[in-house]
């Protein structure tokens, strides 16, 4: 008679249920990494557009910012461990541009807070030779990421 034992399926069966335990765990760990990855890159994107709409001197449609108010720059603020926003800077008050809530396994901190990107070029609100560290942590594992933001306004 030609076939398997009872006893060679299993040990396929056990091998084949290892391979795929381990291959899902290493899975679960890229895509989180992945995830952490993504959230930063739409931190720096973020960065980035308050810092052309400060450059181009961009002011809202808004009431606080309509004539004869002016705008002074665009603001990143992290407003709670999972939360941050781009504001608009002018001087009849503050206008949100943006609400960014972030994944529950994901937290933010700032060693700076907000940080003002100013019009027209002139740089940031940080002191000169100052930097500002941005930090995306999840909860559960040691992924961190960072985006920092130099006084002159370079995003990395």
């Amino acid at each position: 008679m030609k076939g398997y034992t009872l006893i060679e399926i299993l040990v396929g069966l056990t091998i084949i249920g290892l391979l795929f335990g381990f291959g899902f765990v290493s899975f679960r760990d890229y895509s989180r990494r992945q995830a952490l990855a993504g959230a930063a890159k739409q931190i720096q994107g973020d960065l980035r557009l308050a810092q052309e709409d400060a450059l181009a001197g961009q002011k809202p449609d808004s009431s606080f910012c309509n004539d004869p108010a002016s705008l002074n720059g665009y603001d990143f603020a992290v407003v709670s461990t999972s939360e941050y926003k781009l504001e608009a800077d002018c001087t009849g008050g503050l206008v949100t541009q943006k609400d960014v809530v972030l994944p529950a396994d994901t937290s933010i901190a700032s060693t700076i807070s907000p940080i003002l990107f100013k019009i027209l070029g002139q740089g940031t609100s940080l002191g000169s030779g100052q930097s500002a560290t941005i930090t995306l942590a999840q909860t559960g594992t040691n992924n961190q990421a960072t985006v920092t933001v130099s006084s002159g306004g370079e995003i990395q």
